[in-house]
C-alpha cells in the first residue's frame, strides 16, 4: 500500500512537471512566432486599402473595399495577369483556385469597377452598363477617365500592387 501511494506521488510529480514544460514551451514558440512575423521583409502588408493598377504606360489608382475577397485578393499581391476581352466592355483574369466571395447583383456596372464573377474570376469593367449577373465587389478605379483606351480591345497585361 505504501509503494502504491509513493508511486501516485511520484507519478503526480512527473506530470506536474511535464505539464509546466509544455506550458513554457508553447509560450516560447508563440513569442519565436511572432517576432518572426514582425521582422519578416518578404510579410505582404495587406492593410492598404489602396491599389495600383498599370496598363501598358498607364496607371490608375483604385480603392478596394473592406472585406474578404479584398483581403484574398491582396494576398496575391503585387500581380501581373494577361486579361481577356469579354463583351466589348471587361476584361477577366480567371484565378488558379477560389477567392470567399459574397456575390450580389449590383444593377448596375460601372466604368473602373473591379469585381469577382463567380469565385476565381476577376473582372475589370471598362465600360458602365446594366446587368443581370452577380458578382462580388473588390473596389473601383478612383478616376477611369482613359480606361477604355489604355485596354483596348484585344488581351492586355496588367499590374495590380498595393500602394
Amino acid at each position: 500500500m505504501k509503494e502504491m501511494k509513493n508511486s501516485l506521488i511520484v507519478l503526480s510529480g512527473l506530470v506536474m512537471l511535464l505539464t509546466g514544460s509544455l506550458a513554457c514551451k508553447t509560450n516560447e514558440v508563440t513569442i519565436a512566432n511572432t517576432n518572426m512575423e514582425t521582422t519578416d521583409s518578404n510579410h505582404t502588408d495587406t492593410t492598404s486599402s489602396r491599389l495600383k493598377i498599370r496598363i501598358g504606360s498607364k496607371t490608375f489608382t483604385a480603392t478596394l473595399l473592406n472585406n474578404v475577397t479584398a483581403t484574398a485578393f491582396k494576398s496575391r499581391l503585387p500581380m501581373t495577369v494577361s486579361m481577356s476581352e469579354l463583351n466589348g466592355n471587361e476584361k477577366l483574369y480567371r484565378f488558379p483556385d477560389n477567392l470567399p466571395t459574397n456575390a450580389s447583383n449590383p444593377r448596375n456596372i460601372n466604368s473602373g469597377d473591379l469585381m469577382i464573377y463567380g469565385s476565381n474570376t476577376l473582372v475589370l469593367f471598362y465600360q458602365s452598363f446594366p446587368t443581370s449577373y452577380n458578382y462580388t465587389k473588390l473596389g473601383r478605379i478612383d478616376d477611369a477617365t482613359g480606361l477604355a483606351a489604355a485596354v483596348g480591345s484585344r488581351s492586355v497585361t496588367v499590374t495590380f500592387e498595393l500602394e
